[in-house]
């Protein structure tokens, strides 16, 4: 999963200051943009004109430097991985020195001024790209393929589907409950959306549930294993009888559809991720909020992270805050600090793992700059949540 640690909420709660009066605010607006051209317009004299360019030198010859350096960095830090990837292809060892070990040079030079004259053409703002929300998946599921997710009649009965299919699979009680305090709050809900509290409010991402499944997480777990999800139903199945049998037949039906359709692609994130971004990707997402597909879900989510460091050789159970890194970064990126002895952790700044942009928009990984230090902040973060109601709950179902 290529996400942030940190998923920030977004509240417009400034709309509800001036819906009542849109006109009023239209004009003071308005007013405002022209009396601040107008006080611009008056302040851009010669010599405040001659000041602002002297500045926007200084700064441009001081960013110009900073982007070299930065860039020799980043460039470092590429190398650097590329060299790991090859290491572990032919089975050597990766020593201290095939990581970057300085942290990210930081911009400290003056900031870029402000121009006296008023700009004569404003940059076109991008229109802010609508993320669907779960209404939206509903929506999706039925008009794509007839379906409607058969929900939980309440929260802890979705938290014990859960808990009996993940310890049937190999997940440990430690990794579901930390997993699920870390990435929830404590506090998550099967429907709860990263960002999303309800109208006036707007999603950050598609993350949806007790693991935080992005569309294309599900699209991808559908095509991977979606042969065994309908074994299992299946086997429910034939222990139903009347209009339970007729429903688990025609979730098998829509299952069985969602499956063809996820595999029209190959195995890859990057085309799974077109497929996710489709309607009838959305409809594949909804099977998430399912009683019956949702904990499978969920458990292998976290599942194909442990089969990976398996395969890899790795056989000791991995900590809730190490698998939670192979979660959130990716699994080959999240074993490179798994398997990263303790001495090591502690020197290898966090950068390592990250592109430069989603390194500094990733304030986490900034303030807990090295593998130690966002691994103690990320078990800091379990033991706090897991004394939180829903993470509770979920413990006393195990």
């Amino acid at each position: 999963m290529r996400l942030p640690l940190i998923r920030p909420f977004t509240g417009l709660v400034a709309l509800a200051l001036v819906a009542g009066a849109p006109e009023a605010v239209a004009v003071e607006a308005a007013t405002l943009s022209a009396s601040t051209a107008d006080a611009m317009a008056q302040a851009a004299t010669p010599q405040a004109i001659a000041e602002y360019r002297r500045k926007l030198r200084e700064y441009q010859e001081a960013r110009s430097a900073f982007e070299e350096e930065a860039g020799a960095y980043w460039s470092a830090i590429a190398e650097k991985r590329r060299t790991r990837n090859a290491k572990r292809r032919d089975r050597q060892p990766i020593a201290l020195d095939d990581y970057v070990l300085d942290q990210p040079p930081v911009y400290t030079g003056p900031k870029r001024p402000v121009n006296p004259e008023p700009e004569e053409e404003e940059e076109p703002t991008r229109p802010r790209r609508t993320i669907p929300v779960v209404a939206d998946f509903l929506k999706a599921a039925a008009e794509q393929f007839q379906f409607t997710p058969q929900r939980p009649a309440s929260e802890v009965e979705f938290k014990r589907a859960y808990a009996r299919y993940a310890l049937a699979a190999g997940l440990t009680r430690e990794q579901a409950i930390r997993v699920y305090s870390f990435e929830t709050g404590g506090n998550g809900n099967h429907d709860m959306q990263s960002g999303y509290r309800g109208p006036g409010t707007r999603a950050i991402s598609t993350a949806i549930g007790y693991n935080q499944l992005l569309t294309t997480n599900t699209v991808e777990l559908i095509a991977q294993q979606g042969p065994e999800f309908i074994k299992v139903l299946t086997q429910k199945a034939a222990m139903l009888s009347g209009p339970a049998r007729k429903a688990m037949d025609h979730k098998l039906a829509v299952l069985k559809k969602m499956v063809a359709f996820a595999r029209t692609v190959p195995d890859d994130w990057s085309a799974h991720e077109r497929l996710a971004s489709t309607p009838q990707g959305w409809a594949v997402h909804a099977m998430v909020l399912d009683i019956d597909v949702g904990p499978m879900l969920q458990t292998h989510k976290l599942l194909t992270s442990v089969i990976f460091a398996r395969a890899k050789g790795y056989t000791r159970s991995l900590s809730a805050a190490e698998l939670e890194m192979m979660n959130l970064t990716g699994d080959g990126t999240g074993f490179d600090m798994v398997t990263m002895p303790q001495a090591m952790r502690e020197k290898v700044p966090t950068s390592n793992f990250f592109q430069r942009g989603g390194y500094e928009r990733n304030p986490v990984a900034i303030r807990h700059n090295t593998v130690a230090k966002l691994l103690a902040v990320t078990d800091e973060r379990m033991d706090f949540n897991s004394n939180k109601p829903g993470a509770k709950e979920l413990a006393s179902v195990f």
